[in-house]
């Protein structure tokens, strides 16, 4: 129960923090400190980083930085694609789970250690020219212009998120962030708010399939998902007070640490 908590509340932490890969810690964590497989672990971690994720979400829209229109249309998309990621995690071998989980940290880490430009400004707009990004704020009105090719941008990166929430257990920040960065023009402050917001929604859906399909949660399961919550809270409250290349670095150490163990245990 101890180790239970200790892993929930660093794995909150971790999301408060980056918006971002709380998830992916979520199932070495199960895996590989409790000793959970892969089926076991990926509905309980999809539950405990949606309940940490909706903590962060839900102040994000209290002061008003949640893209919550974006959100919507990335989360159905996710919970449209996120059972057929269920149903692959379900056919494919254990060994090959923790295989595309390893190769999935390793990922993330080289794209954590890449030198990124910041984007200062007060406001929740980028630098970006009309028309350099796919989608594009508003001036005037500080929303996202509606155009075509928004539209199938963020569905397509929904259904992106939702296979592989499915399928790994993951809430998806991990590419609903960077991707925000690249696609859209909205600051980082604004990205991480409607990240958390997508990751509560999919893995909510995530959950439910998972319960449909017979999976439940046991008592260390429910500590670890209240500890994340208390580890977002934490994360949410100290958050400005980091220096974001600190964290980055932080996280990719970690993620490549946990990636070898994985793939030594696959």
């Amino acid at each position: 129960m101890l180790l239970a908590s200790v892993f929930g509340v660093v794995m909150g932490l971790v999301l408060g923090l980056t918006g971002a890969g709380g998830g992916i810690l979520a199932v070495p964590a199960l895996v590989l400190g409790l000793g959970w497989s892969m089926t076991q672990a990926a509905p309980v971690a999809l539950f405990a980083v949606g309940s940490a994720a909706a903590v962060g979400a839900i102040d994000g829209l209290h002061h008003g930085l949640v893209r919550y229109r974006a959100a919507l249309l990335i989360a159905l998309l996710g919970a449209v694609f996120s059972p057929l990621g269920i149903y692959f995690a379900h056919q494919l071998p254990e060994k090959i789970l923790m295989l595309l989980f390893s190769l999935l940290m390793v990922m993330v880490a080289v794209r954590m250690l890449r030198r990124e430009r910041q984007d200062a400004g007060p406001s929740d707009h980028g630098h970006a020219n009309w028309g350099q990004k796919n989608c594009m704020l508003d001036q005037q009105t500080g929303r996202f212009s509606w155009t075509a090719k928004c539209t199938a941008t963020l569905a397509a990166l929904g259904a992106v998120t939702g296979v592989v929430s499915g399928l790994l257990g993951v809430g998806g920040g991990f590419l609903i962030v960077p991707a925000f960065k690249q696609l859209t023009d909205v600051q980082m402050r604004g990205i991480v708010a409607t990240s958390l917001m997508v990751i509560s929604l999919i893995s909510l859906i995530g959950v439910i399939g998972a319960f449909h399909a017979g999976v439940f949660i046991n008592a260390t399961g429910a500590v670890f998902i209240f500890a994340s919550i208390v580890g977002m809270l934490i994360g949410r409250k100290i958050a400005s007070h980091m220096p974001a290349r600190v964290l980055q670095l932080g996280f990719a150490s970690v993620c490549l640490v946990v990636a070898g163990c994985m793939l030594f245990r696959a």
